[in-house]
């Protein structure tokens, strides 16, 4: 009789030399394309060159027929797998070679794959898409969700009265102060400039307000995408809704020079 013990031991030393075979029948490598593709993949030294070029295809879109396979250790060439009879073990393959592969197809159009601007665009206007019923817009205007709830309706209506509202108490010229916080009344986020553009605009719809600041605090010089709507110099132009503008007595603020400054002027 075995014993239970020596049954234990047999039954592992099988598995430790099934798992050393099975080790050595497998080798992993870094596979590149001249297309920027760089993909680490484990190869059975049982395949044929043909069995692995028909693994390569989907990750290089190189179809079999075409490739040609050069094996590297770094920047040297190792050698060319020219037979696709052949066993992958029958070259010289260690871990963490370099397997090229090169299309040798000369009328294959390159980065096919990967440079994203030879895809052919699906393009939209905003009036199609207006006009479709498959869309997620069209799903929200029909069961009144988010911006088109009865709510969000009646506040961007009432958004749009108070723009208006402020918009008749301004006009191009006024000295302003322009108020980039939440609070209207906290003035310490207040911006002073003159008002140089009133009216509605081609990059948004509603009226909107074009600022000269006083400093170079704004964002443009009074265009924006290529349409102009007054003049300044960059960065001291912007564009604000009427209700973020004051209009009244907003002086240039004096700089506030040291006694040393002063002398030096």
């Amino acid at each position: 009789m075995i014993s239970t013990k020596k049954k234990l031991h047999f039954f592992f030393s099988l598995l430790i030399n099934h798992l050393l075979l099975y080790t050595m029948s497998i080798v992993t490598v870094i596979v590149t394309t001249s297309e920027n593709i760089s993909a680490e993949r484990r190869l059975e030294k049982g395949w044929t060159i043909l069995d692995l070029k028909g693994k390569l295809e989907p990750i290089t879109g190189t179809p079999s027929n075409t490739q040609k396979l050069d094996l590297y250790q770094g920047d040297i060439h190792i050698a060319s797998l020219v037979d696709d009879n052949a066993l992958v073990g029958a070259y010289p393959f260690e871990n963490f070679m370099r397997l090229h592969v090169t299309d040798t197809n000369p009328h294959r159009v390159k980065n096919q794959y990967t440079d994203v601007s030879l895809v052919e665009k699906f393009e939209l206007s905003e009036e199609d898409y207006r006009n479709r019923s498959d869309t997620v817009r069209a799903f929200k205007e029909r069961n009144k969700l988010g911006r088109f709830s009865a709510e969000a309706q009646e506040q961007q209506a009432q958004f749009e009265r108070d723009n208006e509202e402020a918009a008749s108490k301004i006009k191009v010229g006024d000295r302003c102060l322009v108020n980039l916080g939440d609070n209207m009344d906290d003035d310490t986020l207040g911006r002073r400039g003159t008002v140089r553009f009133l009216g509605p605009t081609e990059f948004q719809s509603g009226t909107w307000v074009g600022i000269q600041y006083d400093e170079p605090l704004g964002k443009n010089d009074g265009s924006v995408k290529g349409v102009r709507y007054f003049s300044c110099p960059p960065k001291y132009g912007t564009f604000v809704r009427p209700i973020k503008v004051t209009v009244g007595d907003f002086p240039e603020e004096e700089l506030l020079l040291t006694d040393d400054e002063l002398e030096e002027m």
